[in-house]
């Protein structure tokens, strides 16, 4: 996949030094190692047994083609950010982190956006809550505007363009280096959603001639 990149608080300066340049290409080896035909084949994969499973957007099969190949590549998945029995689940949890690096995986809602940012700073401050990792840069991989156009997506989700948008504002709470990725829409086709019963909607790819 292409992306766009914002780094924020010299991230991207930092993840060429030493410690961290070998995370950094991993990261960008997977995300630009998941082709166009890997979308397809995955997308259509959730239908193939019952066409009503197959998905509205591309956010599944982007979620778990990352998983896959995030885990192979021996990141932790779903790491708790503290130990603190109180405060684990979901909203506690980092998508992948492996040695300094924590990353968060967002195409859920506009409204989480903040707290999307701020996840992987609790990973790297230290805090009065025990903590299960202690990371120094955080990553967020989202969608651009145009791929959630042109990937079905819901039309409430966080985008690229809005997480750059929300840094200067919280420039004074995000006291950590972030690098923001956003993934762009597929060149050779998009999802047009259908409407295959009156409360199911479905995914079709369709080519781009």
């Amino acid at each position: 996949m292409n992306y766009k990149h914002h780094s924020f608080r010299h991230a991207g300066v930092i993840f060429q030094e030493p410690e961290f340049i070998d995370q950094f290409y991993e990261i960008t080896s997977i995300i630009e190692g998941i082709s166009e035909e890997d979308l397809i084949a995955k997308h259509n994969s959730y239908g193939a047994a019952n066409i009503e499973r197959t998905p509205m957007s591309l956010s599944k099969a982007i979620n778990n083609l990352l998983k896959d190949r995030f885990v192979e590549a021996g990141w932790i998945e779903e790491s708790g950010i503290f130990q603190d029995t109180a405060y684990q689940g979901d909203t506690w949890r980092l998508d992948f982190a492996k040695a300094d690096v924590s990353i968060e995986v967002a195409f859920n809602h506009s409204s989480v956006i903040a707290w999307n940012l701020l996840k992987p700073v609790l990973a790297s401050e230290l805090n009065h809550v025990n903590k299960a990792i202690q990371t120094k840069i955080g990553v967020l991989i989202t969608a651009t505007e145009e791929m959630k156009r042109n990937g079905g997506f819901d039309g409430a989700i966080g985008t690229f363009e809005k997480y750059v948008e929300y840094l200067p504002p919280l420039n004074n709470v995000l006291t950590v280096p972030l690098f923001i990725f956003g993934l762009e829409a597929p060149t050779s086709f998009k999802v047009e959603q259908y409407q295959l019963a009156p409360r199911k909607k479905i995914g079709r790819i369709i080519p781009i001639t």
